[in-house]
């Protein structure tokens, strides 16, 4: 898993980049070699008032994309709640992908 970090407006980018690595780290761990390249964009400053934005972009291997956007006052809260979406959007998009392969199997064992 490789992550490529961007902070604008945010006065503790190393605390940040640690914190964000942290949260992705436990969120999609247990995909293993499945989770591809990581770009995640931080926007805002963290305890100050303010809309605060946090967007993850990863790729699903062998194909796919996911995309979550959070957006909030806090910075902290906004990446916790896009990380929390991109754990249960990885597990979606695999079951999906896993649905279509056996799908194809079936058709292939009936001809």
């Amino acid at each position: 898993m490789r992550i490529n970090f961007r902070v604008s407006n945010a006065d503790i980018p190393d605390l940040l980049k640690r914190y964000v690595d942290k949260r992705l780290r436990f969120a999609l761990s247990r995909f293993g070699p499945s989770v591809g390249d990581i770009s995640v964009t931080v926007h805002g400053i963290a305890g100050r008032a303010g809309e605060s934005k946090c967007h993850i972009t990863t790729k699903v291997l062998p194909f796919g994309e996911i995309t979550i956007q959070e957006s909030g006052p806090d910075l902290f809260a906004a990446i916790d709640r896009a990380t929390g979406r991109l754990g249960r959007r990885f597990g979606d998009e695999l079951e999906r992908i896993q649905q279509m392969r056996r799908g194809r199997e079936s058709i292939r064992i009936a001809a």
